[in-house]
C-alpha cells in the first residue's frame, strides 16, 4: 500500500468524518440561518478547517495508520543479519540525505513494496516488503531505499498534505454553492419558508458535486504525485549511484506479475493498472528513461 494511496484514503475518510459530525450537529444548518449563503469569507474559513482539518489529521496519523494497516513491524532490534543490513543500509541512506534516522519496518507481503510515510523529517518511517527483500539484490534494494529516504527528505508528505488540504477546500467550497443553486432553483415558486434551512436539493446536489469535483482533484494530487516520484528517482541516484536505481527499477519491469493487493494499493509504482490521469507513479519505462537523462 503506498504512501499515496493511505495518506488519500485516510484524508477521504477524514473529511467524511467531519461531514457526518456538522450535519449530525446541524453546524451547516446553523450557518446556513446565519446567512453563509452571502458571509463568503466566513463560507471560506469553514470549508477551509474542514478541508486542511482532513489532509493535517491524515498527516499527522499517517505513520500510525501505515503500520496498523499493514500490519508492518518496527525493527527495533535486529534479529537477523538481513535486518542488521537493513537498518545500516537506511542509515547511512539517511545520513547522506541529511536526515535524522527513520524508523524501519518490514511487512508481510509476496509483493516488491515499499513506502515512506510519517508527518515530518524527524518522525518518519520507511517500510518495505518480505517480497522485495527476498525478491532483488542488496544494490537493487539499495536504490529503492534511497528512494524513499529522498521522499522524506523532499518533505513530500507534508507538501502533499498542504496541497490535499488546498484541493479539499475548493471542492467543499464549489460543492456547497452547487448545492445552494440547485437548492434555490428548486425552492423557486415555493411558499416555504427557506430560511429554515437548506433542502434535500441542496444535501443532494453538495453531495453529488462533491463527489465529482472530488475526482478531478484527484487527477491534480495524482499528477503531483508523479511529479514527485521523478524527483525521489533522481535523488536516489544522487545518493546511491544512477546505475543502483536504474537496476532496480529494471528488477521490478523484469519481476512485475499482476498484483495479488488491489492495483490502487501497490505501493512503489510497479503496478501499471491504473492508467492515465489517477495513476500515482509514472510508468517504469518513462522512469528508467529520465534517470537514463541524467
Amino acid at each position: 500500500m503506498s504512501r499515496i494511496v493511505l495518506f488519500m484514503l485516510t484524508n477521504v475518510a477524514v473529511l467524511a468524518l467531519l461531514s457526518i459530525i456538522f450535519k449530525v450537529f446541524g453546524l451547516e444548518q446553523v450557518l446556513y440561518q446565519s446567512g453563509i449563503r452571502f458571509d463568503y469569507w466566513t463560507f471560506m474559513i469553514f470549508a477551509s478547517l474542514m478541508g486542511f482539518g482532513g489532509a493535517l489529521v491524515s498527516l499527522l496519523i499517517s505513520k500510525w495508520s501505515a503500520i496498523h494497516l499493514m500490519g508492518a513491524q518496527v525493527i527495533q532490534q535486529p534479529s537477523s543479519q538481513e535486518e542488521h543490513w537493513l537498518l545500516a543500509t537506511v542509515q547511512n541512506l539517511a545520513q547522506a540525505a541529511g536526515i535524522p534516522m527513520p524508523e524501519v519496518a518490514i511487512f508481510q507481503s509476496p509483493d516488491p513494496n515499499a513506502f515512506a510515510t510519517g508527518p515530518s523529517k524527524n518522525n518518519s518511517l520507511v517500510a518495505v516488503s518480505t517480497g522485495l527483500l527476498q525478491g532483488m539484490e542488496q544494490q537493487e534494494i539499495e536504490g529503492v531505499l534511497g528512494h524513499e529516504i529522498t521522499h522524506i527528505a523532499n518533505g513530500d508528505m507534508v507538501t502533499m498534505a498542504l496541497l490535499q488540504g488546498v484541493l479539499n477546500t475548493f471542492v467543499i467550497i464549489f460543492a456547497r454553492i452547487i448545492g445552494l443553486l440547485v437548492d434555490r432553483l428548486l425552492s423557486r415558486g415555493s411558499s416555504g419558508n427557506r430560511n429554515s434551512g437548506p433542502g434535500m436539493g441542496y444535501f443532494l446536489a453538495s453531495m453529488v458535486a462533491q463527489v465529482v469535483l472530488g475526482m478531478l482533484a484527484s487527477m491534480i494530487a495524482m499528477w503531483f504525485s508523479r511529479v514527485r516520484e521523478f524527483r525521489a528517482d533522481a535523488g536516489s541516484a544522487r545518493i546511491t549511484g544512477k546505475t543502483k536505481m536504474i537496476a532496480a527499477l529494471q528488477r521490478l519491469q523484469a519481476m512485475h506479475e499482476p498484483s495479488q493487493l488491489p492495483q490502487q494499493l501497490a505501493a512503489f509504482g510497479i503496478n501499471n493498472g491504473m492508467a492515465g490521469f489517477f495513476r500515482s507513479h509514472p510508468p517504469l519505462a518513462d522512469r528508467i528513461a529520465a534517470l537514463q537523462r541524467l
